[in-house]
């Protein structure tokens, strides 16, 4: 039996951060993983370069059925301070256009800055340790695994969510949380492809790697503004990763093809200056050639020289161009989307310091609870910002 004052379940981005904000407040902490090493997701991250925060992180960039939950941990570890951590380790980093901030070599590089600090804050890590069962006792929780007992006084479950099973996602944390009374909203797959039915597969057919800058919109009205990207499978890219979140199955998505230039202004301009060519030809000039050519085989858009063009016809490649519907068969699940939607329901745990209201002692923070960041860095911020509120509590 080993004795520590808490115990996390959960070697990754939140789970580490919380380790080392507990360590340092002078807390025996024990960080438990089945895995090998620590931090499988971090390394795989954003191409493995890990976009590890987003410089415009704040409460509306989160999926929450009480949209109000993540305002406090956000508020008290913010982005600026996550960019603080990293650079006094020195991390050379980059920005890009929405926000984001990506590593300049590895991933690994994230990983090794959070196992200093745990390593600073004398944290003990227990890999290849995967928990069988918890119990409540009279001074707390007895978390068994495969290896070992531990006992502790406080328990954090950061197990994360169900995505990328092959780096040993798991339900356990949603069993813990339902063994203790806790309501589990369902979860399913976010921040995923779409696939496609076999109607649109084929109409699509070697277009796979082609990427369009669009405006997506979902039927609720959610619109993002970034690249799509044809697979072999369906549609990706970061503006359908996005929407997916927003998305329910049956329902379509509206994509806009030209969100800049509305495509009437151009048959105008068009019409004055190359009235002799063809649609076609002038459509390659602002869209993907592979794309335009399949549109016109399948029967999409006509192929006309644009003095030809008639008026129903420009309303109707109008439409086309800003109103491109799209009904995915599915997506891709949880094998490659970068987030699970739902888990442990937040009305259920302390905003300020993610205790379960029924279970003293108990906590949940980053991905098992019913939060869910945009595609950019808003999930690990989320990590780091409810790790330090949760590990400061403890």
């Amino acid at each position: 039996m080993k004795q520590f004052d808490v115990v996390i379940i959960g070697a990754g981005a939140a789970g580490l951060m919380a380790a080392a904000t507990a360590g340092y407040k002078g807390r025996s902490v024990a960080v438990l993983d089945m895995g090998k090493k620590p931090g499988r997701k971090i390394l795989i991250s954003g191409g493995g370069r890990c976009n590890f925060t987003n410089e415009n992180a704040s409460p509306e960039n989160y999926l929450c059925q009480n949209p109000h939950f993540v305002k406090s941990a956000l508020s008290r570890y913010t982005q600026h301070d996550f960019i603080e951590l990293v650079d006094r380790h020195g991390l050379e980093y980059h920005h890009k256009t929405l926000g984001q901030l990506f590593c300049d070599n590895s991933a690994s590089d994230i990983v090794d800055i959070l196992m200093t600090e745990c390593e600073w804050a004398g944290v003990s890590h227990f890999l290849r340790n995967e928990v069988t069962s918890v119990e409540k006792t009279e001074s707390g929780y007895l978390v068994s695994t495969s290896e070992d007992d531990f006992e502790c006084n406080s328990l954090i479950v950061a197990s994360g969510g169900l995505t990328m099973p092959k780096l040993g996602a798991s339900p356990i944390g949603y069993k813990i949380a339902e063994q203790f009374g806790l309501n589990v909203l369902p979860t399913t797959a976010a921040l995923v492809p779409f696939t496609l039915h076999d109607h649109d597969k084929q109409r699509f057919d070697g277009l796979s790697g082609i990427s369009v800058d669009t405006q997506v919109t979902s039927e609720d009205g959610t619109q993002f503004r970034e690249n799509i990207l044809f697979t072999h499978r369906g549609l990706s890219g970061p503006a359908i990763l996005q929407i997916s979140s927003f998305w329910q199955a049956g329902q379509a998505v509206t994509i806009d093809l030209l969100p800049d230039t509305p495509i009437t202004e151009l048959l105008e301009n068009w019409r004055d200056q190359h009235s002799q060519k063809s649609l076609k030809n002038m459509l390659v000039t602002i869209l993907p050639k592979r794309f335009i050519e399949a549109m016109i085989t399948q029967g999409d858009i006509i192929d006309k020289t644009i003095k030809q063009l008639e008026h129903g016809e420009i309303a109707a490649l109008s439409d086309y161009i800003h109103n491109w519907k799209i009904k995915p068969n599915g997506t891709e699940g949880y094998r490659t989307a970068e987030v699970t939607l739902g888990g442990v329901d937040t009305n259920e745990l302390s905003s300020k310091t993610f205790e379960a209201k029924k279970a003293p002692g108990l906590y949940f923070i980053g991905e098992v609870i019913d939060v869910t960041g945009w595609l950019g860095g808003y999930n690990f911020q989320f990590a780091w910002s409810s790790g330090v509120a949760c590990g400061g509590a403890v």
